[in-house]
């Protein structure tokens, strides 16, 4: 039976048709006494696993002698079927296996069945023989679907023609698969119905599985590198009372019990830098934020973030950091610093390019970025309106637009002016200039770090400048107080790093849209 593609509306269908025809087998398998949802089986082996056990196959001859089988990963030309006829009179031997997994492939050959199972580190195929089973786990056999979950204990061996390959001899059912799973070659085509069934797309989208387990490891490798320096992981809070640390437009809620208007937080800064006041000199949290703003490729309304801070640290410090984080996170993929993106490539191999803001504006655009009336005619020229607009405000709007897309990097872009730095210490040679990186990687920002500005004076006047400007409903909207008063208790000189984690994980695994690296990303009602 070929399974037909899976839609919307199959997933919603009545007993007819693939779905009717599955539940009769599972109607037999209850018959025959099976549970047909499965119990408890414990010592498998993963199929990973299974496959590097390649090694312990031998032939062993006539005589007694054994002689192992050519490696079949290192030579997949080769006819095992000329070599077996070499070797004279004998057979395999292989180490006996416990294996489960997801039917998602087979074939009736007679009395012969061919299953290919699935677990979340590779495929491998079994061999059922009718006589070698028995007749119970050869019914079993008759009535397994595409999809379902079974459980077999057998030989790991080699077939005659080189495959690696489970001889069962006892079956074991662990779960009826009821809607038929998508066409093996069509497979889910549809990227929303791939980000709406991840189910589906884990199982069947060749690649999504390792795409996601890579983003695991490389969330392992930055908490292991922050860790190892002596950072330490805090969890902060994610209803907060003030809507602070970026400027977003913030997720409403409200809390009955005590009436009030809570925010789901946009930044994790405010809460982190209070505990370096607090006198905790290393933090950083890895943890969801929300910003109810649009949706794109690079845009999700729930993603990760890394924030960092380091007592008595700088933004130089920082980009020492993001360096080892990043390279550190190469390494527990494969290690490879010369990555496809696309049809272009990114060379990550340290240390990362520096340039400073001013100098990329001036080679990207022409124009001497201290020039105001020069770089506000650029900008009306584009089509920016800067009516009543801060010049550096219009400076920055034209660098996003001339700048950004055309940076290939990894590059950091340093000193950025102070005026739309808020959070951020001044150099002390030219206060018109911000301690601030933003680390760019094919247009695309990863990481954004500060010296943090520590003189709770001047960020009470840079929080009342800001305000001015803030539409009510906008993020800080309303000033923190509290933070404020935490600053004035003496905050250590620090630097603060934020990383998205999604963006950083496409990058890596050469992921074009965000939504392929976040399991359940925000969409549309079905």
């Amino acid at each position: 039976m070929t399974a037909a593609p899976i839609t919307p509306d199959d997933s919603t269908s009545n007993e007819g048709g693939h779905e009717a025809a599955r539940r009769e087998k599972m109607r037999k398998l209850i018959a025959m006494g099976i549970d047909p949802w499965g119990q408890r089986f414990d010592d498998r082996t993963l199929i990973g696993e299974i496959r590097a056990l390649a090694g312990e196959i031998v032939f062993v001859k006539e005589d007694g002698s054994s002689i192992a089988p050519p490696n079949r990963e290192a030579q997949p030309d080769l006819d095992f079927r000329k070599w077996l006829a070499d070797q004279g009179k004998g057979e395999l031997k292989g180490p006996t296996v416990r294996a489960a997994g997801r039917i998602v492939l087979q074939r009736d050959a007679g009395k012969l069945r061919f299953i290919n199972i699935q677990d979340w580190t590779g495929r491998l195929q079994l061999m059922i023989g009718q006589a070698q089973v028995g007749e119970e786990s050869w019914k079993l056999a008759e009535n397994c679907d595409l999809g379902d979950l079974i459980g077999v204990d057998g030989e790991f061996k080699y077939t005659k023609t080189g495959e690696p390959t489970i001889f069962a001899a006892k079956l074991h059912f662990l779960g009826k698969c009821i809607l038929p799973p998508p066409d093996k070659h069509a497979g889910l085509a549809d990227p929303e119905l791939r980000h709406r069934m991840r189910y589906l797309d884990l199982a069947y989208t060749e690649g999504a599985m390792q795409r996601f387990m890579s983003r695991t490891k490389v969330v392992a490798s930055i908490r292991n590198t922050l860790n190892l320096q002596g950072y330490c992981e805090i969890e902060g809070p994610t209803l907060h009372t003030i809507a602070g640390g970026a400027a977003a437009r913030p997720f409403k809620t409200h809390h009955n019990t005590l009436d009030m208007q809570l925010f789901l937080r946009i930044a994790l800064e405010l809460h982190l830098k209070r505990l370096l006041v607090g006198g905790m000199e290393r933090v950083y949290e890895l943890g969801r934020v929300y910003r109810n703003e649009g949706i794109s490729p690079k845009h999700n309304p729930e993603f990760t973030m890394l924030e960092v801070y380091q007592a008595f640290g700088n933004y130089e410090t920082m980009m020492d950091l993001t360096e080892a984080v990043i390279c550190n996170a190469i390494k527990a993929l494969d290690g490879s610093y010369v990555r496809p993106w696309g049809e272009k490539q990114i060379d990550f191999t340290p240390p990362f390019q520096r340039r400073t803001y001013d100098d990329l504006f001036r080679e990207h655009t022409g124009i001497d970025p201290q020039d105001a009336a020069a770089v506000k005619a650029l900008a009306e020229k584009i089509g920016f309106e800067t009516a009543g607009k801060h010049p550096d405000v219009i400076k920055s709007e034209v660098f996003e637009e001339k700048v950004e897309d055309a940076l290939v990097g990894p590059i950091f872009v340093t000193d950025y002016p102070s005026s739309i730095c808020p959070l951020t210490k001044r150099k002390t040679s030219n206060p018109e200039v911000a301690e601030r990186f933003e680390l760019f990687v094919h247009g695309m920002e990863v990481a954004n770090a500060y010296t943090e500005l520590n003189d709770p004076d001047l960020q009470e006047q840079l929080f009342s400048q800001q305000l001015a400007g803030q539409a009510a409903e906008d993020s800080m909207a309303k000033m923190d107080t509290d933070f404020v008063r935490a600053l004035k208790y003496a905050m250590p000189p620090a630097g603060g790093l934020g990383i998205g984690i999604d963006r950083l994980v496409m990058l890596l695994t050469n992921t074009q849209t965000i939504r392929d690296v976040i399991l359940f990303p925000v969409l549309r009602p079905e």
